[in-house]
Formats: C-alpha cells, structure tokens, sequence
C-alpha cells in the first residue's frame, strides 16, 4: 500500500496567511529550522496508478502538481484520482473539490449521511457541483461493515465514529453526531497491513484505540500541543478541546497514549546475521499530521519535538510517503 501525505497542516496551513504567531513569524523571517504545510489531505493506492483521495483541501491543485502519480496521461483529460473519501465537513478538507470541476465524469465521493447533509445545505458544495461535473454520493457505513472502492485495487476501508466538532454550518455544531466526524482503516487485503487514519480526534474512546492498537501505522491528529495554545498566542480564547482536537502534552495527552501504545499480538523477529528467533511487542508507526501553525513542534529543534523523537512518534510533511 501506497500512502502519499500531500498536505500535512491544519486549517490555514502554515504559515498561514494573515497569521504573525511565533511561528509563522519566525518561518517567514527564516528563523524556523521547519518546513512550510499545506492543509491536510492524504492519498492511498494499492497499484501506485489508481488513488484514494482523503479529504480534498483549498490547496488541492497545489498538491497534485507536486505529486506526478496523480496524473498519469493515458489520455486528454486523465487524473489517478479515482474516490475522494471525505472525513468530514470541514471547509479545509472538502473544499477543494471546486478545483476538481473540470473533471470529465461525477466526482466520487464517499461521506457519511451527516456529512452529505452539511454538504448540500449548510454548505451546498455539492449543489454548486451539479453544474460543473457533478458529485455521485456513496454513503459510508458506520456499523463497522468495511467496503471496497471499485478500481481501487487491493484496498478495504472501515469508518468509525469519533468524537469530534460538526463545521460551523452545520445545524448541530454544539451538539454532535456519530459520523459528523470519522476515521478510517485503509487495509491492504494482500499483505493484511493497515493505516488507520484520524486527522480530526478531540477525545480517545475505547473503539479507537482498538482500531489504534490493531494498526501498522497511525496517522493521527497532531493539531495542538495545548489545549490553550490558541489563547496563549492570543490569537483566540478558544480551547483546543472546544473546536474537536485532542492536546499532545500533558498526561491524558495524545503523546501520552500513543507512547504507550502497542499491538496486542506478538511477532517472531528473525535474526538475519545469528539466526536467532526473539518473540517481541510489535510497534506502530506513529505519525502527526494536520498540525496547526501555532503548535510548537513545527519547530524541527523545539524541545517539545524532542519530545516526539524520544517518544518514536513522528511528524509528517507535505510530500510524505508511506509504504505498508
């Protein structure tokens, strides 16, 4: 399996246009041992020709132009893209299906029922679609059924519910739903790896941390290292926690977890140079993705991203991949 991080910051990017943060700040002056996001978006292949986009951002066109595998030319208006999976209903992760007009059949979108209904009232993205190339909407089960995508070879999806904030737009902002939110296992049915997938996360359930612990590699919500990161900057005097994102730091912190994080199961590890057979824990990769711009760890020599490197729990970055 194929996994291709085409944006990695949160809503905004980074940095972030009107933004003068201690990091956008710094990155601009060139102070900032980092690296410049886009805003968040993942794709996944079973062939390396045919992909899954998660989430379409604003700066889509961006992405696809830095990623050649997305347009392979087999003919005069071609695109590897052959679903988008959409997670939620955020302006950050769906807009950028405007820039997919041009696309010569119905876009195929798989969504919850929530999000669908966000996206053609509240924020009628799929109405004003219908004039251009149009949306085909498939439904996506929360019931822990899993479903494949037709020409994405080898790939199984499985959704579930997390505890996350609706959009702004939505009629039940401040009263959520399951499936205004959702992470995905992307499984690789040949080799029986899998990613499980959560750019949004603002509380650790029992459900997901069995999708976690059942996971080859995490990809998770890194949006905050606090929860009152927002307020320190005195950018606003909202938490973290209110807009749907769990904190890294402190002890019911996401760093917290994941580093004691593990695979239920235990594996034989072979000694390739003595031959020997030791039976270990098998570990998940941890990656971070969609990072605010205020979040410390944007900062490649902050003490809080040695944290992350003492911790194994990586951070990821536009262009990013990931093979399974």
């Amino acid at each position: 399996m194929h996994i291709r991080v085409l944006g990695s910051g949160a809503g905004g990017g980074f940095p972030q246009w009107n933004c003068n943060c201690r990091n956008c700040r710094r990155m601009r002056r060139g102070e900032l041992k980092g690296r410049a996001r886009t805003q968040s978006s993942i794709a996944v292949s079973g062939n390396g020709v045919d992909w899954v986009l998660f989430n379409a951002s604003p700066d889509i066109r961006a992405q696809l132009a830095a990623f050649p595998a997305m347009q392979p030319g087999r003919a005069v208006r071609d695109t590897g893209i052959r679903a988008i999976v959409l997670i939620d209903a955020q302006i950050d992760h769906c807009s950028g299906l405007l820039m997919l007009r041009e696309h010569t059949a119905p876009l195929e979108v798989y969504c919850t029922n929530l999000v669908y209904q966000d996206l053609t009232t509240g924020y009628p993205l799929f109405r004003i679609l219908e004039h251009f190339c149009g949306v085909e909407w498939y439904p996506v089960p929360l019931d822990g059924e899993s479903f494949i995508i037709p020409g994405a070879d080898g790939l199984r999806f499985t959704a579930t519910p997390l505890i996350s904030k609706a959009p702004p737009y939505s009629p039940h902002r401040n009263n959520p739903h399951p499936g205004d939110n959702i992470g995905v296992r992307i499984e690789d049915t040949r080799t029986g790896k899998n990613l499980f997938y959560a750019p949004g996360l603002g509380e650790m359930e029992p459900h997901v941390l069995r999708f976690m612990e059942e996971a080859d590699c995490i990809l998770v919500d890194g949006t905050v290292w606090t929860d009152d990161e927002l307020g320190i900057e005195g950018i606003c005097d909202k938490l973290a926690s209110e807009m749907g994102h769990l904190q890294l730091s402190g002890e019911n912190g996401l760093v917290s977890i994941l580093k004691a994080l593990e695979r239920p199961r235990k594996t034989l590890i072979t000694n390739a140079i003595a031959g020997a057979r030791v039976t270990g824990w098998l570990q998940p990769r941890k990656v971070l993705i969609h990072i605010n711009n205020t979040n410390p760890i944007l900062d490649e020599d902050s003490p809080e991203r040695a944290e992350l490197d003492r911790a194994g729990i990586e951070v990821s970055y536009d262009g990013m991949e990931i093979m399974l």
